[in-house]
């Protein structure tokens, strides 16, 4: 009555698996980190634009975090600390990274703040509003450096062969959400069972004689989705068979950037759980089937399967969809329309 196959025994362990936690707490992590880094970004901002050319993008990194951390986002500060002491603390903390040339920005915009805002600003405050978000940001970055180590033991663990990893854009922490967020691939009965769980398929809106298809389920767990996206989008850079059907979905059926990426992750996801199953390695091939080493992969892909550049700036924006001009979602994954054809119709 539940299920026409009947039931079958769950054996794994649920949340009480730790590898399945130890995934959703490193992504709470990085998420947590991404917004104290925004807030970051945007304390900056109130100071000046010199302080953005400073650092760069190295304002995630551990040596910026640092100086804001100690308050010297204060520009009386740094003026006081001045060239020598500045460029000390920078070269001890970046082991030689940073050093003279990040001294003079960092005296650069602590000049044009004080020339922009005279003693309008409360320095001290902000100063240490600064300090506090870069904390929580170099704290938070030591504790997903240390989840991370843990996430490769429970890994090896695992999957010893690394037959996860040996995927196309599947890398230590997005092999380890696959493995902790999928569980066993062998209580999938068969892989469209393993592409449902995912949430990777297409619904269908369904009625009478008619049906359609429309955007992903999303029915299965968010987090295994999320690799599998960010996977897919290095994978089709590496396999030449997902290159095909990535350039095929984009120049030929107009699908857009995300459209075609959830089409080339259900179709690692199916290759990932195929390879679980018979416990081998994934092969990288061609499209006829030849087997290829990595270098080879590349250079077919550079040669075949390019995307030109005005098709993609059109299929790569978040806009409203192709289709839907009342929602900001995402193109649906199936096609447009797929009506079921009517008893007797040619």
């Amino acid at each position: 009555m539940l299920h026409p196959e009947g039931l079958h025994p769950e054996r794994g362990l649920g949340p009480g698996d730790p590898l399945r936690r130890a995934t959703k707490l490193h992504s709470t992590l990085v998420k947590r980190r991404t917004t104290s880094l925004a807030r970051l970004d945007a304390l900056l901002e109130i100071l000046g634009p010199d302080w953005h050319a400073a650092f760069g993008v190295h304002l995630a990194n551990k040596t910026p975090l640092r100086f804001l951390a100690a308050g010297y986002a204060d520009p009386h500060t740094v003026k006081r600390l001045g060239r020598a002491r500045l460029s000390r603390f920078l070269y001890r903390h970046s082991h030689g990274a940073f050093g003279d040339t990040l001294a003079d920005q960092l005296l650069a915009a602590a000049t044009a703040t004080l020339q922009l805002w005279a003693e309008d600003l409360p320095f001290p405050d902000l100063a240490e509003d600064i300090a506090i978000e870069a904390r929580l940001a170099l704290r938070l970055t030591e504790e997903i450096t240390e989840l991370d180590q843990r996430i490769v033991v429970l890994v090896g663990d695992r999957d010893p062969d690394g037959i996860i990893t040996s995927a196309p854009g599947v890398g230590a922490i997005t092999g380890a959400v696959i493995l902790g967020r999928l569980g066993n691939a062998d209580r999938f009965a068969s892989l469209a069972a393993a592409r449902a769980f995912s949430g990777l398929v297409p619904s269908l809106d369904a009625s009478g004689i008619s049906g359609r298809h429309g955007a992903p389920t999303k029915r299965g767990d968010a987090l295994l989705r999320e690799a599998l996206f960010i996977a897919a989008n290095q994978a089709r850079r590496l396999d030449p068979t997902l290159a095909a059907k990535y350039h095929r979905l984009m120049i030929e059926n107009g699908k857009h950037h995300t459209s075609a990426l959830c089409h080339i992750a259900t179709t690692l996801l199916t290759r990932v759980v195929a390879c679980w199953k018979a416990q081998t390695p994934y092969q990288l091939r061609d499209v006829d089937g030849r087997p290829l080493d990595a270098a080879e992969a590349r250079d077919i892909i550079a040669e075949r399967y390019q995307i030109p550049q005005e098709i993609r700036r059109t299929r790569t924006t978040t806009a409203t969809g192709r289709r839907s001009k009342e929602s900001q979602r995402a193109p649906s994954t199936g096609p447009s329309t797929n009506h079921v054809r009517r008893a007797g119709a040619a």
